[in-house]
């Protein structure tokens, strides 16, 4: 299986090998840190699509070393972290189970309490995810693959960012005379809030004049910490097809009429108008409740009028080989 995933270096073919059920890990997600992805820039010009995928393990989603270049490393190495420490938790991997350094006894704000059920492995998740993507990156010694890392550190720490402890009360009529503890990952829609927010923060860097580093590009803003996004190069406007720039345009996209935000048609279709289609679509209607305990509804047939983005004049979209 390892020899025919395209686009692995060494480092990650020897991890491959040596684990291959935790790849099929990393394969499920994939698919959930670029749904969450494009979750997050759904109503955006850019909203995390591809030209086409390519055959790596991530698939090219963009090229140049953008704001959003910045923010795919980080989502999909917080996606890496999350997927295999969920599956250790959940029994599916020979190499990890729950967090063996959460036993015995300790103690919080509320007091004391006993350490129980499965706390979820972050620890190894982090640490597989930073041996298996980092490796990539840790080929070139470029700024632009120091800036690679940072941002994949800052998709770790975003995971690590949510951890929460949970407890089950035990004792007489439900008192918390004793209590059972254990650390569980929070949702992975607050991880990509958190990352959203960075990227809506996110530091432009200047590569030093011998390529080994880089610095940030305006000296009024603070460095950048570990847990920020930073990015080199400014972003296109995502209005046409660009191969360069990892643009698939946004003709087609269906836009809102009514809104005055970045969904709006007038700034989604980067003012080349749009297109109006009346559709008819089936819905749900007069639903009511029954006791106890079923919601029934009707079908009803429901006319809408549909936007979508017009392509650019002549229709000869600047796409790139």
């Amino acid at each position: 299986m390892c020899n025919n995933v395209p686009g692995l270096v060494a480092r990650q073919r020897q991890l491959c090998q040596r684990y291959p059920e935790i790849m099929q890990v990393i394969g499920l997600g994939v698919s959930e840190w670029i749904a969450e992805c494009q979750h997050q820039f759904r109503q955006h010009r850019w909203n995390c699509n591809t030209l086409e995928r390519d055959q790596s393990l991530f698939g090219k989603l963009i090229l140049h070393s953008s704001r959003e270049s910045a923010f795919v490393y980080a989502i999909s190495s917080a996606g890496v972290v999350y997927a295999i420490t969920r599956a250790c938790s959940q029994g599916d991997l020979k190499s990890c189970s729950c967090d063996p350094n959460k036993q015995g006894s300790a103690k919080d704000s509320k007091g004391s309490f006993d350490w129980g059920g499965c706390s979820d492995n972050i620890d190894y998740g982090i640490k597989f995810a930073r041996a298996f993507v980092d490796s990539k990156e840790r080929k070139g010694k470029d700024a632009r693959a120091l800036v690679n890392l940072h941002n994949n550190r800052a998709g770790r720490k975003a995971v690590k960012r949510f951890m929460k402890q949970e407890c089950k009360c035990h004792g007489v009529s439900g008192s918390c005379t004793l209590r059972t503890c254990w650390l569980t990952m929070g949702d992975f829609r607050k991880t990509g809030n958190l990352l959203r927010r960075k990227y809506n923060g996110a530091i432009q860097v200047v590569m030093n004049q011998d390529g080994t580093g880089f610095t940030i590009a305006n000296k009024r803003f603070n460095k950048p910490t570990t847990s920020d996004i930073v990015y080199f190069e400014n972003s296109p406007d995502y209005c046409i097809r660009d191969r360069d720039s990892g643009s698939v345009g946004t003709a087609g996209r269906i836009c809102n009429q009514t809104s005055r935000g970045m969904d709006s048609c007038e700034v989604l279709c980067c003012g080349r108008g749009y297109d109006t289609a009346r559709i008819t679509k089936l819905v749900k209607c007069e639903c009511k409740f029954h006791w106890c305990c079923a919601v029934r509804c009707k079908d009803c047939l429901e006319t809408v009028d549909v936007h979508t983005c017009k392509s650019p004049k002549g229709a000869t979209w600047k796409d790139k080989t």
